[in-house]
């Protein structure tokens, strides 16, 4: 095991910059908030964790009670498997020889799912695993509104279920969806509705497969940004939301959640060169700004801008403060595209360095 940081215990300003910092308090809130949600209805707790790519952040969800984990990417499998995680959903479509050859070796070494949304996938998934003595689980990606991957709903999954169903080395376990056309609704009775309506095409190519033979274990869907609502649909077996558990300015102010923010970015006051201009260390190299804004906290910010390896923030009046070597800490604008951007995760409780993590996911995008 790697030796402890020497700079446990420490103030988080201690850090170096630009560092990424993850508040254990709200994180762990966070946490407890969506197992609870889950329990509650009856529904399993599957966390995405392509925003955060650390075993010892997913460690801390497994202990709150989730079931499994869902990954985008093989790569990403690949890490949580060597961390010791077996029920890994990769909620993706994989093609081809190389990592078909690194699929098989991830199933000698755990219990992965694979979403496939066309015959081609399950053939090629079926000659790969057949002789290698260990089924590998398969759900149907469905296109319930999102209209990116999916097969269309009712009959054209069923049929895929039987193209699943007469390989050998693979076997139908349900069906995945993602509602995110929803996400941006601001009225909770509408996300509701629109929610409801998107599941239910889910659920009921789960009820059609049943119906045709097929045994359904596994009925997969919801985020972050329609939380609460997917835990809440009759037929759900387990939902995905992961991002919740950081929050960041494009969760609360484009998918209205209140879940507080976890995940800061802080930064060092490098150039001071108008009292209404704040020159700092990090720019688009340490946080993106693609999804939202990182939004600078305890300063009267008019707008913030970022560039290679620079943030500019424009103050609403003259300040002389912050001061050149002052730090500065931004809410992250979209945890999912900053997360990958860093080597590690400082994890802050009471404003004092508990842990430092590797983010071990980093660059696990084959």
């Amino acid at each position: 095991m790697p030796a402890p940081s020497p700079l446990i215990g420490a103030p988080k300003t201690s850090v170096d910059t630009p560092a990424l910092l993850v508040d254990l308090d709200l994180m762990e809130a966070n946490i407890a908030h969506v197992a609870e949600t889950c329990r509650a209805h009856g529904v399993g707790w599957r966390p995405h964790t392509k925003g955060q790519k650390t075993p010892e952040i997913i460690a801390k969800e497994l202990a709150a009670g989730a079931i499994g984990v869902t990954c985008a990417k093989l790569g990403e499998a690949e890490v949580l498997a060597a961390a010791g995680l077996r029920d890994i959903l990769i909620a993706n479509q994989i093609v081809g020889p190389a990592k078909m050859e690194r699929l098989r070796e991830l199933r000698l070494r755990a219990d992965p799912i694979v979403a496939v949304d066309s015959p081609v996938h399950a053939q090629q998934l079926g000659a790969a695993m057949h002789d290698l003595g260990q089924a590998l689980r398969v759900v149907i990606e469905v296109d319930i509104g999102m209209h990116r991957a999916g097969v269309l709903p009712g009959a054209p999954v069923v049929e895929l279920a039987a193209t699943i169903a007469a390989q050998d080395g693979v076997r139908f376990v349900g069906v995945m969806g993602w509602e995110s056309h929803a996400v941006t609704i601001a009225e909770p009775a509408e996300k509701a509705r629109t929610v409801a309506q998107a599941i239910a095409l889910l659920t009921a190519s789960a009820e059609a497969c049943q119906r045709a033979g097929y045994q359904v274990d596994i009925v997969s869907c919801g985020g972050t940004g329609t939380f609460p609502f997917c835990a809440q649909q009759p037929g759900v077996t387990e939902i995905q939301a992961g991002g919740a558990i950081f929050s960041d300015m494009h969760y609360r102010t484009h998918y209205h959640l209140d879940f507080p923010c976890a995940l800061t970015l802080l930064a060092t006051v490098t150039s001071r060169p108008t009292p209404t201009r704040v020159i700092l260390d990090a720019g688009k190299k340490a946080m993106s700004s693609d999804a939202a804004a990182p939004h600078p906290v305890g300063l009267p910010a008019a707008a913030i801008r970022l560039s290679a390896e620079h943030g500019t923030i424009d103050l609403a009046s003259p300040s002389e403060y912050p001061k050149i070597g002052d730090k500065v800490e931004l809410i992250v604008g979209y945890s999912d595209t900053t997360v990958h951007l860093h080597e590690e995760i400082v994890g802050v409780r009471h404003g004092r360095i508990e842990a430092v993590w590797r983010v071990a996911g980093r660059g696990r995008i084959k």
